[in-house]
């Protein structure tokens, strides 16, 4: 009775039962579990796994904000078709842990493609089909491009997305460079702290603004802001974000591969790409913006109400994609 009449007194009924639904509402979500942890390269990756062991592989990157639940309703679609699927945590996402102290908390794309293949490697997969979005999708990109032996195919929102940091100081559209503010943001000290004080609060308005037509609820937001409250999320966001201007150095060790990713490499496997027309970070594009970048054969597809995170928003498109390319590779 002491304890309940001490909450009352903290919280109002409306403000308890808010919190309540919310707690009923994540038990009975999907949520991916239980997680494997395996040791790729500089990181103890704490990934989720579904499907047949030997399956054709898929591995599915998430982006930032999001976490693996991005892909709470692909990846159980593409393990009953047969597919050994596999969702990893990013380097400074969830319970993906550094394994040494001292390694430099890099977010530079080369990082994220050099992370994934490294966990390719560790789990013995010589080849697979990659999927991606935002920070996924650069990932799968950087693969696809320097290592296309390692990839069946490619799918990508946003096409190419390897970073051309050489023009990066290159002046977008009024419009497209409102839609850029976070990254101005990242860049000063004031935009660390504010990330450091509020990860959940930045990360929400980033969720409604990049998809502005998908009504997700508190409990869906909850079930990935627990992947922001990583010891290394904050160091590697805002290095990501200050890396690809060219305002800070990167990691020694990713050196090469930046320098091979500066020629801007084309992406010879097959590949489909999307654009969401509601996506608010990046507006949809024809094929034709981004054809020079890709050699091999590519379907370019525009996802009507769609926003940036386009696998949670159409979970059956993104699945039905991949799927399309592991069958094309049978």
């Amino acid at each position: 009775m002491l304890e309940i009449a001490a909450i009352s007194v903290c919280f109002s009924p409306s403000t308890l039962m808010q919190y309540a639904l919310v707690a009923i509402e994540l038990i009975a979500m999907n949520t991916l579990q239980p997680l494997r942890h395996v040791k790729a390269g500089v990181l103890d990756v704490a990934l989720y796994e579904a499907g047949p062991a030997d399956g054709p592989p898929a591995l599915l990157m998430h982006g930032f904000p999001y976490d693996i639940h991005a892909y709470a309703e692909v990846a159980p679609l593409l393990a009953a078709k047969g597919c050994r699927v596999i969702v990893p945590y990013l380097r400074g996402y969830g319970g993906t842990r550094f394994l040494d102290a001292t390694t430099p908390r890099s977010g530079e794309q080369a990082a994220l493609g050099e992370d994934l293949l490294a966990l390719m490697d560790a789990l013995s997969i010589p080849k697979a089909v990659l999927a991606g979005y935002d920070w996924g999708g650069r990932a799968a990109c950087v693969v696809a491009a320097l290592w296309p032996e390692r990839c069946i195919g490619l799918v990508s929102l946003n096409s190419y997305n390897i970073q051309n940091i050489a023009k990066a100081m290159v002046p977008d559209t009024p419009e497209n460079e409102h839609s850029l503010w976070y990254q101005y943001y990242f860049h000063s000290e004031r935009g660390r702290a504010g990330l450091a004080a509020n990860r959940r609060g930045v990360s929400r308005l980033l969720w409604n603004l990049w998809s502005p037509t998908w009504q997700f609820d508190d409990a869906t937001f909850e079930r990935s802001a627990a992947a922001f409250d990583n010891p290394d999320f904050v160091d590697v966001v805002i290095h990501s974000y200050r890396h690809r201007f060219g305002l800070v150095t990167g990691d020694p060790a990713f050196a090469d591969i930046e320098r091979r990713l500066a020629a801007q490499p084309v992406i010879s496997v097959p590949s489909i790409t999307f654009d969401g027309t509601d996506d608010g970070v990046r507006p949809p594009a024809p094929a034709a913006a981004h054809a020079q970048q890709f050699s091999g054969p590519r379907s370019h597809r525009l996802v009507p109400g769609a926003g940036h995170n386009l696998p949670q928003e159409m979970p059956k498109v993104f699945a039905d994609a991949v799927w399309e390319l592991v069958q094309s590779s049978t």
